[in-house]
C-alpha cells in the first residue's frame, strides 16, 4: 500500500470507527433503557443476559453501511475542501488507486452484514419469542409490554394498560382454560403470580363472565380470587420469516414452489391454496432479498459517497451530513416501499427490492468517472 493510499485509508478508518460508536450509542439508548428497566425490576440476570445478546448484534445492519457513508462523505469532503485531491491529480495519482481500500472495505463489511443478518439477526428474533413463550408469569410480565394484547400463554391473552412489578391496571384477560367456554375477566387492578403451571389472579373491582357453566350470567366483586389451570403449559413454537436462517430459508422457498407446482391448474379450492402458497412464497423471497439488500448498503454507500464528498467542495461539514442523509434516506424508503408490496406476489417486489442497489450502482457509475 503506497503512502497516499494509506494516509486516506487511516483517515477513512478512523473516521468510520467514531461515527461507528456514534451512532451504535444512538441506536441502542432505547434498548439499554429497557435493559436497566428490565433489571431494576428484577428479572433475572440469566434473562437479562440473553436478551442483550440477541439485541445488540441487530443494530450493526444499521449503523455499519451509516458510518460507512457519513465517512466517505466526510472524510472525501474535507480533501477535496483542503486541495489534497487537485493535488492529487496535479501530480498524476490516481484517484481510483486512492478509493480502492475503503471500497474493498465497504465490500468487506457487506459481507460481513449478510452474516449477520443472515444469522446473528434471525437467531436474535427466534431468542426472543421463545423466552417469551417459555417464561413463567413472574419474569415474563417483565418482558411484556403494556397497552397491547399479548397472545405468549396457550390458554389465555391479557392486556392491561400499565404495570408495576407484578401488579397490573385495567386488565382485561379472556381465560380459555375450559373447553366447555370462554370467560372474560375485567379488573381495575390484579396481582398476578405463578403456582406451578397455573396462574393466580387477585382481582380488585372486577367483573366475570360467565361465572361458570351452571351460572352463564356476568357477576361483579370488589375483590376475588382466580386461577387459570394449566395456563403456562408450553406451547409449540412456530417460526416466522424473521426467525429462518439462510438455509432454513431456501429450504421453505423450495418447499412452497413445489406445493405451488403441484396447485397448478387444480380445482377452485385448489386454486385457492395455489394462491396462499404464492403469497406465501412471495413473502419469504422478499424476506431474503431484503436481507441481500441491506447488506448490499455497505458497499453502495462507499460507492455513492465517495464522488458525492469529491463534489461537495466545501468544509462544513454540514453539507456532508445532508448528502449522507439523502443518500440513506433514498435508499431506506425504496426498500420500505417494496416491503409493503410483499403480498402483491404479481408484481414480483422481491426483485423491485433490488432497485435500491440498482440505483446507487447507476449513480456511482455516473459520479465516479466524472470525479477522477
Amino acid at each position: 500500500m503506497k503512502t497516499i493510499e494509506r494516509y486516506v485509508f487511516g483517515s477513512f478508518l478512523s473516521s468510520f470507527m467514531l461515527a461507528f460508536l456514534v451512532l451504535t450509542f444512538v441506536l441502542t439508548i432505547g434498548l439499554m433503557v429497557q435493559i436497566v428497566g428490565y433489571i431494576l425490576s428484577g428479572l433475572p440476570m440469566r434473562l437479562v443476559g440473553e436478551f442483550t445478546m440477541v439485541s445488540f448484534p441487530e443494530t450493526l445492519q444499521w449503523t455499519m453501511p451509516l458510518a460507512l457513508l457519513v465517512s466517505s462523505v466526510l472524510v472525501f469532503s474535507r480533501m477535496s475542501a483542503d486541495s489534497e485531491i487537485a493535488a492529487m491529480r496535479a501530480c498524476g495519482v490516481n484517484l481510483l488507486s486512492v478509493m480502492k481500500w475503503p471500497i474493498l472495505f465497504g465490500l468487506a463489511c457487506s459481507l460481513i452484514g449478510f452474516y449477520v443478518n443472515n444469522e446473528i439477526v434471525p437467531r436474535g428474533h427466534e431468542l426472543r419469542r421463545s423466552l417469551k413463550a417459555k417464561v413463567s408469569v413472574d419474569t415474563g410480565l417483565d418482558v411484556l409490554e403494556p397497552g397491547r394484547v399479548i397472545t405468549d400463554f396457550p390458554k389465555l391473552k391479557l392486556y392491561f394498560g400499565a404495570k408495576e412489578g407484578n401488579w397490573v391496571y385495567d386488565l382485561i384477560v379472556i381465560d380459555y382454560s375450559n373447553p366447555k367456554f370462554d370467560r372474560m375477566i375485567t379488573a381495575s387492578k390484579a396481582l398476578v403470580e405463578s403456582r406451578g403451571r397455573d396462574i393466580a389472579l387477585d382481582l380488585y373491582n372486577m367483573t366475570i363472565d360467565p361465572v361458570d357453566e351452571n351460572h352463564p350470567a356476568m357477576a361483579r366483586a370488589n375483590r376475588a380470587q382466580h386461577v387459570v389451570k394449566d395456563a403456562l403449559k408450553k406451547s409449540k413454537y412456530s417460526k416466522k420469516e424473521k426467525d429462518l436462517r439462510l438455509m432454513e430459508l431456501i429450504g421453505r422457498i423450495r418447499d412452497d414452489a413445489a406445493q405451488a407446482e403441484k396447485c397448478k391448474g387444480g380445482s377452485n379450492a385448489g386454486n385457492m391454496d395455489r394462491k396462499l402458497v404464492l403469497r406465501d412464497l412471495c413473502e419469504l423471497k422478499v424476506e431474503l432479498s431484503k436481507r441481500f439488500v441491506f447488506a448490499m448498503a455497505s458497499f453502495c454507500f462507499v460507492l455513492v459517497g465517495i464522488p458525492l464528498g469529491i463534489k461537495a467542495q466545501r468544509k462544513e461539514s454540514t453539507i456532508g451530513m445532508a448528502i449522507a442523509l439523502a443518500v440513506s434516506l433514498g435508499y431506506y424508503l425504496i426498500v420500505i416501499l417494496m416491503l409493503s408490496l410483499h403480498k402483491n406476489y404479481s408484481l414480483h417486489p422481491e426483485l423491485l427490492i433490488w432497485s435500491a442497489v440498482l440505483a446507487c450502482l447507476v449513480l456511482a457509475s455516473r459520479l465516479i468517472p466524472r470525479n477522477l
